[in-house]
């Protein structure tokens, strides 16, 4: 099958029309004539990842290995070191970022991962009818994604309503309608402004919240009739 047409399959199933303008989805890698037998899913692309890969393989990631402007490809550096692997290996290289996350990944976190209806969907942002108090409702939320501690800002005692958005998403805080936010990369300020305007906040880490890109995509695809392999790269965090 060419990469165009599984291409075609993606883009019916996730826009790619919908990321957002800063984004990067859609082929970063190869040719959409080439003519491939396995599909690859992962999170991201690591070097463990290409090297266990077949030539010829399509990769479909989650983050785009190309993402600002990429002015030159000195091979010793990241990300250009990957790519020269890529193409010696004739790997191809579609994205689904921030289209995929409206179209399908935090929902599936919200009711597959977390066992929570869906409330609301407001864009990259999933409402849950949760109706416990925090601290039980905080220690299910490290049970399912497998956090190593619990990294919080409890500003109330009871949860009414969640709002998640995986990865990163600090930045939609003051847009909210919601108890407690459930999302990744929160940092200091992030947790001082949410005091501040009394959100309860759990980080939920970016790859701990996002690595389900893989599983979900490779239940669609398996009506095409490829190989799927689902070979999610490893968290980059070591937890000591």
């Amino acid at each position: 099958m060419k990469v165009l047409e599984i291409y075609k399959f993606l883009n019916q199933l996730s826009p790619f029309e919908l990321q957002e303008s800063w984004d990067n989805s859609g082929l970063l890698v190869g040719d959409f004539t080439h003519e491939i037998s396995t599909v690859a899913l992962s999170i991201d692309v690591d070097e463990a990842l290409i090297d266990s890969l077949e030539p010829n393989t399509l990769l479909i990631t989650h983050h785009p290995i190309i993402f600002g402007g990429l002015k030159q490809l000195e091979f010793s550096k990241y990300p250009a070191n990957l790519i020269q692997k890529m193409i010696q290996k004739n790997i191809s290289n579609i994205a689904m970022h921030t289209n995929f996350d409206q179209t399908h990944l935090n929902e599936y976190v919200a009711t597959e991962v977390l066992g929570y209806r869906v409330k609301q969907k407001d864009g990259f942002i999933a409402y849950l009818e949760v109706q416990e108090d925090f601290d039980t409702f905080a220690k299910k939320v490290a049970s399912a994604f497998d956090l190593q501690v619990i990294k919080c800002v409890k500003c109330e005692d009871f949860v009414k309503i969640a709002a998640l958005t995986t990865g990163s998403g600090c930045s939609l805080m003051k847009s909210l309608q919601a108890d407690c936010f459930l999302t990744g990369d929160v940092k200091y300020h992030d947790a001082m402004e949410a005091k501040s305007i009394n959100l309860s906040l759990i980080d939920i880490g970016h790859y701990e919240s996002e690595h389900f890109f893989a599983e979900i995509v490779a239940k669609h695809l398996k009506i095409l009739g490829l190989k799927v392999i689902i070979a999610s790269s490893k968290n980059p965090f070591t937890y000591i």
